[in-house]
C-alpha cells in the first residue's frame, strides 16, 4: 500500500517535470502578404520582437484605403489617415463587439470603428466591420468585413 502511494504522489512531478522540456521546435518561415505587396519572410513574434512591437508592426501594416470610404481619403490628412489606420486595427484585433473605437485627427477629422464578434471562416478569423469618418460636419461610412492572416486584417468585403 506504501509502494502504491508513493508511486502516485510522484505522478504530478513527473507531469511538471515534462513541462520542463529543452526541446525547441523549428518552424518553416510563413510568408505573408501585407498591404501594398509587402512581404513578410516570418510573422513578428518570430523575428524576435517584443509585443508591442509586433502590434506596432501590425497596426502599421492596416491599409487604411481599404477601411475609410474613398470619398473621404482626399480630405484627409496624414495624421487623420495614421488615426484612423490605428483606430481600425484596434478595433479588430482587441474591440469588443458593437463597442466604438473612437480617433480624433486634426482639427476637423475624427471617427469611429465598431466591429462585430470574430467569426471562423476557412480557418481565418473574420470581423464585420463599420468605419465612420466625419470630416468638418460631413459623414463619409463604410461597411465591410476583413478577415486576419498571419495576424495581418484583411478586407474581403465592402458595402457603402
Amino acid at each position: 500500500m506504501s509502494s502504491l502511494l508513493r508511486a502516485v504522489s510522484l505522478v504530478p512531478l513527473l507531469a511538471l517535470a515534462a513541462c520542463g522540456s529543452t526541446t525547441s521546435v523549428t518552424r518553416p518561415p510563413i510568408v505573408g502578404m501585407a498591404n501594398a505587396g509587402t512581404v513578410l519572410p516570418m510573422p513578428p513574434q518570430q523575428q524576435g520582437m517584443s509585443v508591442a512591437e509586433t502590434t506596432a508592426v501590425a497596426a502599421a501594416m492596416i491599409d487604411v484605403n481599404a477601411f475609410v470610404e474613398t470619398t473621404a481619403l482626399p480630405l484627409m490628412t496624414a495624421r487623420d489617415k495614421s488615426e484612423a489606420s490605428n483606430a481600425q486595427y484596434y478595433a479588430l484585433q482587441f474591440g469588443r463587439p458593437g463597442a466604438p473605437r473612437l480617433w480624433k485627427g486634426d482639427s476637423s477629422a475624427n471617427g469611429s470603428v465598431q466591429v462585430g464578434p470574430i467569426v471562423r471562416v476557412n480557418n481565418l478569423d473574420c470581423r464585420d466591420f463599420t468605419h465612420a469618418v466625419s470630416i468638418s460636419g460631413k459623414a463619409y461610412n463604410r461597411k465591410g468585413t476583413a478577415c486576419r492572416e498571419n495576424g495581418i486584417w484583411a478586407v474581403v468585403s465592402t458595402a457603402v
